[in-house]
């Protein structure tokens, strides 16, 4: 069941952004700033991809490096907690890309009829 105070829930409201996921998977190979993680990911605004920083921090998937340098500096790491998110979102990108012909004809279907199901031929 998930309850409101299922912990499973838990998981589920982390990734249900749009963007958290993708940037979790985006420092799965280390530190970076984030006019990095903007060019690596690509259609996020610099307002989006700072709340979903934050929202990562808050939650303790990432942590925030602040160098005290001329300009300043910031980066972002993944933390142990957020790294265990890695096989999780792999699976799903994984999922995915077994199975978007699929959603995509779903959706045309729907789009086309109103109907979610396939209907037999004949």
């Amino acid at each position: 069941m998930f309850l409101a105070d299922c912990q499973a829930r838990l998981a589920f409201d982390l990734i249900a952004n749009t963007w958290s996921a993708v940037v979790v998977w985006a420092l799965r190979q280390g530190p970076r700033r984030p006019g990095d993680l903007r060019a690596a990911i690509g259609g996020v605004s610099p307002k989006v991809l700072t709340e979903t920083l934050r929202r990562l921090e808050s939650n303790g998937l990432v942590v925030r490096h602040a160098y005290a340098e001329a300009p300043p500096r910031v980066e972002y790491e993944l933390t142990g907690l957020g790294r265990s998110l890695l096989e999780p979102i792999e699976r799903l990108g994984e999922w995915a890309f077994t199975h978007a012909d699929e959603v995509m004809a779903a959706q045309d279907r729907w789009e086309a009829t109103g109907e979610l199901e396939e209907r037999p031929a004949g």
